[in-house]
Formats: structure tokens, sequence, C-alpha cells
């Protein structure tokens, strides 16, 4: 058969597909890559020393920004996909349909047995708001996605025991129930910033037949935009976890959190804040305080603080969040972080 007459619109969707098969590989090159290359750049190319507070620090940097571009970049992607299979009514009757207490407690149980991280934050968010799902339970979920993470649930058991990685499930659990319906009490949506209002649903509208070919140009619509308002806040929240990372040393976070006067709780919160890492991250980090001798609440808290309110994550969030309603969400995790911190160290 003549090339000529086959119908451009058949030919469009696999030229795309293949387009994004392309992609994918490209993606996991550069993110196999990405480790080995940041080492060269801090080590050889700039001649910086292996094991030096700058040169950890360069090499944290140049490694994270890309990574987590890439990783924001696939994750904005696939959200995207999956977003074109559910209307906004579908998934209103999921979450928002319900009470705000129902659908506090699904939105973090869900939030548990999903492996998202703090790069994915702007398109959740952006994801739930669309949706038509509550602020409160928004705020549910992206507390309880990062803070309770099944790599730190297996590595708790196998250090601690399943007390404690028990205890760890279900403070997190607590906390981004009770952080999201007092989020969702204070009532503050004007506090989000008026863009999130202002774009236009991505996901299906009810009735509408997308095909393969609409599905894979909205994803990828939603990556420019998305990237190209938030990239700034990643490089930003990146060298400023950067610089903590090679600058801060493990023996002084010790010797704060292995005091037992009444201040180590919150201090340890306040020092967990500003860090970068996720939970599987600061496991060792919590093994070695355990290890000099800090008490379990204090730790746990620390590594809450460092998950759940990281200062990156809060950074990238500034796009969408108003300072108002950021200061509300840090003030009402940290002091659930610290009163579970408290209760802790006084039970066990």
């Amino acid at each position: 058969m003549n090339s000529s007459l086959i119908d451009p619109a058949r030919k469009l969707p696999v030229r795309r597909i293949a387009l994004v098969a392309v992609a994918a590989a490209a993606w996991i090159a550069l993110y196999n890559l990405i480790q080995p290359l940041a080492n060269w750049l801090a080590y050889s190319a700039l001649g910086l020393q292996s094991g030096s507070r700058l040169g950890e620090s360069v090499a944290f940097f140049l490694y994270d920004v890309p990574k987590i571009l890439l990783l924001l970049s696939g994750m904005i992607f696939l959200i995207s996909i999956l977003r074109t299979f559910f209307s906004p009514e579908r998934t209103r009757a999921l979450l928002g349909g319900k009470r705000q207490g129902i659908g506090n407690v699904l939105a973090a149980m869900l939030g548990i047995v999903t492996p998202f991280c703090s790069c994915s934050a702007v398109p959740l968010f952006i994801g739930f708001v669309e949706s038509g799902i509550p602020l409160g339970v928004t705020f549910s979920f992206l507390i309880a996605a990062p803070t309770i993470n099944e790599v730190a649930v297996v590595m708790l058991l196998g250090l601690f025991g399943w007390k404690v990685a028990g205890l760890y499930i279900a403070s997190g659990l607590v906390i981004a129930i009770v952080a999201g319906l007092v989020i969702g009490r204070l009532n503050m949506e004007r506090h989000v910033e008026d863009f999130v209002w202002q774009m236009q649903v991505a996901g299906a509208v009810e009735g509408e037949k997308l095909t393969w070919s609409d599905r894979i140009q909205r994803a990828w619509d939603s990556v420019k935009e998305i990237v190209a308002k938030v990239w700034i806040y990643v490089v930003v929240g990146i060298a400023v976890g950067a610089g903590i990372h090679g600058y801060v040393p493990e023996s002084a976070l010790a010797g704060i959190m292995g005091k037992q006067a009444w201040w180590s709780v919150p201090a340890a919160v306040l020092l967990g804040i500003p860090l970068y890492s996720n939970a599987a991250g600061v496991i060792p980090i919590v093994s070695a305080l355990m290890e000099k001798g800090a008490s379990l609440g204090t730790v746990l808290a620390f590594m809450m603080a460092v998950v759940g309110l990281s200062l990156p994550e809060t950074i990238i969030l500034r796009r969408v969040l108003k300072p108002r309603l950021i200061a509300v969400f840090i003030g009402t995790v940290a002091l659930a972080i610290i009163l579970t911190g408290y209760l802790f160290n006084l039970v066990l």
C-alpha cells in the first residue's frame, strides 16, 4: 500500500509513543550517569578534595539538582498520564466526596503506600486541587507520603524491632490526619497561589474520549508548564540542603539530641527542618545518633522533621502556597511532631 494513503491521524500516536520510549530510555541513561558525572565534576574537573566539606557540598549539589529535576519531570509526566484516566468527578467521589475526617484518613493511608517524595509535592498538590479535593485532605496526603516511607519501615524493623517501626507508622499517620484536619478547618484556600486555581484541569472531562496521543500531549504540556514555574525553587532548595549536608557535623547533632533536657525534642525538630534527605537516607543517621545516646523519641522527631518538613520541599511548595499557609503548615506539623517526640520519650 502506498504510504501516502495511510491516515496521518493513525501514524501520529505511533510516532509519539516511539518518542516517549526513546525519551524514557534517555531518562534512565541520564539518571544512571548523574552520580559518576557529579563526582567527576566535583573531584576531578574542579579539583576539590573528596571528603572535604566543600567537596561534599558541591558534589551533593551537582548530583541532586539534575536528579530532582529528572524525577520531577518524570513524576509530572506519569501523574499527568494517570490523571487523564480519572475525571475530576471520580477523584472527588473517592476523597473529596467524603466527610472531611474520613477523607483525611483515606488520604493519609493512601500516602503511606504511595512512594512519593518531596520532588512530587507540586504536581501532586496541583492535581489534588484541580480535582476538587479539599485543601486539608490534600495536606494529609502530602504529609503522609514522604513521612512514612516503606524503605524506612523495613530499616527500622531490622535495626530496632517491630515496636519502633509500628510507632513510626502510627505516629506519622496521626500527624498527617491531625495536621490535615487543622488546616482544613482554617479555610485557607485563599492562601493558595492564584495560578493553581486558574490552571485548566488536565484530567479527562466526564464523557470525553482521549487517545494515547492526547494523553501524551497533555502530560508533556504539564511537564513544560510546571517545571518552568518551579525549577528555580528546586535549585535554591537543594543549594541550601547541600550547604548543610557538607558543613553540619553528625557529632553536633548527636550532642544536642543526646541530652535529656526538655528542649531536646523541639531542638531536634528545628535541626531536622533544614536538612535535606528522605526517610531511608536519614535512617543511618538515626542509628548513629541512637548509638551515641540520643533518646528514641527525640531521634524519631528529628527523622520526621527531616522528611516531613524539609526546607527544600517547603521552598518548592512556595510556588503554589502563599507564606501564611506555609507558616500554618510548618507550625501545625512541627507541633504534632514535637508532641509525638515527648510522648515516645515518656512511654519508652
